[in-house]
């Protein structure tokens, strides 16, 4: 157990302020989760294991797998379960994840995909209001209607299936141990539970995170979760069928369907057919390194590769001097291709299994082309491309991702390692709690109107697809260039092109994750920072609106460079959830573990 020393290490003070969000939003909430605060944080080393998730008792939970011989899976079904109790606002159960491992023995990339998807029931105008026009956004997600079916317990067993080497059932231990004996409530779940104005209508919500005046349990209380030790002692026993079908299934799908002012369309048969998907994995050469992450329905990793490209075909240049400040030439590249990245994405990714991305979007000669749209002056807003010289009429998607998430990275000792970034939507998901677990308001991630001008749009609301998302965990290796060039995703990567793992790498955070996580690869792969300095440093880029810079951490030196070059500048709080594992070896084949966890959250890094 981990008691008040633990809690007072995280202890943040907590930070008001006002969020402007990108001008081509909907009404959704500039941040998934609101800021809490920041602490220092120092690079953690290691030379076997590592863990590094966005709360102590997960990442203590993920260790002590690790140290029973578990796999880097094993330990992140631990972490998993574990986070459902406590950081219930940004993942858990009831919702869906994207996982990322690597088999180092095979040498063999995987992309695993629990993403949530749509009822069978669910139509098109979904979320289009009784006078015809999209809801707002508030109205949509609290209560049954934005609830989708959760896929992350079932992707897990199906991963654990494949690379797990302790039994599932002592994965599961930590979590039950947790819940029934309780933790402290932090400084951060407080100041959540503080601002939340949903949370208090659902009566199971209420009991739970409030006293009986309706104020939140205070900093300390041991928040004790008998009902999720039950379920999670259920699936511990029966697998992902003690969520998706019988009683659990059942109390799951008649809250959705019987709350009072919004109900949802989910039934008992979209849980027990559910299905994860083993895809793909986008792989693109970055410098000398193999960048590979998740495929559609996710926009992250092909939107990361294209700004990753789309820098290198413009000389790379440096976006952070050597202490971490941001340098006003990179940041006008850094930008600019965002905004080219993000024209891309909002036109064409979506369930690949109802709208097939364009072949080509990774392609260098199309990157090439993109890069050479970069002039000393901001585009402003950036059109979005014809990779393989077809126009498309689907309608640019102005809906934006607003996750509350969580990252988890791990290495093990033999090498194995996962990136999995996991997630209810927004803060405390649909604020519906059953049996001791939130469920998820995934469905918001659609675009509330299927259509605009005439045309459709990809990421339109149809029974049985995944919302887009813009998670984008991340695995970085050597890469040992072929002869030849087989275009970027087009294929998996051959186990000799593969090199040695370099980083483990995914944040939380909307559709900013994709900003987030490229933007501290270029800090450590092309400017040689640390992991922790890295993700300390300010967040910064442009999701093809004013370009954005971190609140509070961007030197005001920064921005009149910027806007001599025409940008428009937004100053916001940008509450990342980075966490990251790089391996470092030297020339005798010492390698060592560099881990780093984001100040703005309550991470913790710890390693053997």
């Amino acid at each position: 157990m981990l008691g008040r020393r633990l809690t007072m290490l995280i202890a943040m003070t907590l930070a008001g302020g006002s969020l402007c969000a990108s001008a081509h939003a909907q009404a959704t909430p500039a941040e998934p989760e609101a800021a809490t605060g920041s602490i220092r944080r120092d690079v953690v080393t290691a030379t076997r294991t590592m863990v590094a998730t966005a709360n102590p008792h997960a990442s203590q939970a993920g260790l002590s797998i690790l140290d029973q011989g578990g796999s880097a899976v094993d330990a992140a079904v631990a972490v998993q379960m574990v986070l459902t109790l406590t950081e219930p606002q940004s993942s858990g159960i009831g919702g869906g994840a994207f996982l990322m491992a690597f088999d180092a023995q095979a040498r063999r990339v995987e992309a695993w995909d629990g993403r949530e998807t749509a009822p069978q029931a669910a139509t098109e105008s979904l979320f289009i209001g009784p006078d015809g026009k999209p809801m707002a956004f508030f109205d949509a997600v609290v209560g049954g209607r934005s609830v989708g079916v959760p896929g992350v317990v079932r992707m897990l067993e199906a991963a654990h299936a494949q690379h797990g080497r302790l039994p599932w059932a002592r994965l599961f231990e930590p979590a039950i141990r947790l819940a029934k004996e309780g933790f402290e409530v932090s400084p951060r779940l407080n100041g959540l539970l503080q601002r939340d104005r949903h949370l208090r209508l659902d009566p199971n919500s209420a009991a739970y995170f409030y006293d009986a005046q309706g104020r939140p349990w205070p900093v300390g209380h041991r928040l004790r979760n008998p009902a999720l030790a039950d379920t999670l002692e259920q699936i511990a026993r029966r697998g992902s069928l003690a969520l998706h079908t019988g009683p659990i299934a059942h109390d799951i799908v008649a809250t959705v369907r019987s709350h009072p002012t919004n109900p949802g369309l989910l039934g008992e048969h979209d849980l027990a057919f559910y299905q994860p998907r083993k895809r793909q994995a986008i792989c693109a050469p970055y410098l000398r390194y193999l960048v590979c992450g998740i495929p559609p329905p996710s926009s992250g990793g092909i939107a990361v590769a294209q700004i990753l490209g789309i820098l290198e075909q413009s000389g790379s240049p440096a976006l952070y001097d050597r202490k971490g400040a941001p340098l006003a030439a990179g940041v006008h590249a850094f930008a600019e291709a965002g905004r080219l990245a993000f024209a891309d994405r909002n036109r064409f990714i979506a369930d690949p299994e109802f709208v097939a991305p364009p072949r080509g979007l990774l392609d260098p000669a199309y990157l090439r082309r993109r890069a050479a749209l970069i002039g000393e002056r901001s585009m402003g807003i950036a059109s979005p491309g014809a990779p393989d010289g077809i126009e498309r009429s689907h309608l640019n998607e102005l809906t934006l991702a607003q996750p509350a998430t969580s990252h988890v990275s791990i290495i093990d000792a033999q090498g194995n390692a996962i990136a999995m970034t996991t997630t209810i939507e927004n803060a405390f998901g649909s604020r519906l709690m059953v049996r001791g677990f939130l469920l998820n308001n995934q469905l918001t991630d659609f675009s509330f109107a299927p259509e605009g001008q005439g045309s459709a749009i990809a990421n339109r609301v149809q029974p049985g697809k995944r919302p887009r998302s813009s998670m984008a965990p991340t695995l970085v290796f050597e890469h040992i260039a072929a002869a030849g060039h087989t275009p970027a995703g087009s294929a998996p990567p051959k186990a000799d092109s593969i090199g040695p793992l370099v980083m483990s790498l995914g944040s939380p955070g909307g559709s900013q994750i994709i900003q987030y996580v490229a933007r501290t690869l270029v800090a450590v792969l092309n400017d040689r920072l640390d992991i922790q300095t890295a993700i300390s440093a300010a967040n910064l880029g442009s999701r093809n609106g004013p370009t954005e810079l971190e609140l509070g951490l961007t030197p005001s030196a920064l921005i009149a460079p910027l806007r001599e070059r025409g940008h428009d500048i937004a100053l916001i709080e940008m509450t990342s959830g980075l966490q990251g594992i790089v391996r470092r070896c030297d020339r005798a084949h010492r390698c060592t573990l560099q881990g780093g966890a984001d100040p703005r959250r309550e991470g913790l890094v710890v390693g053997r």
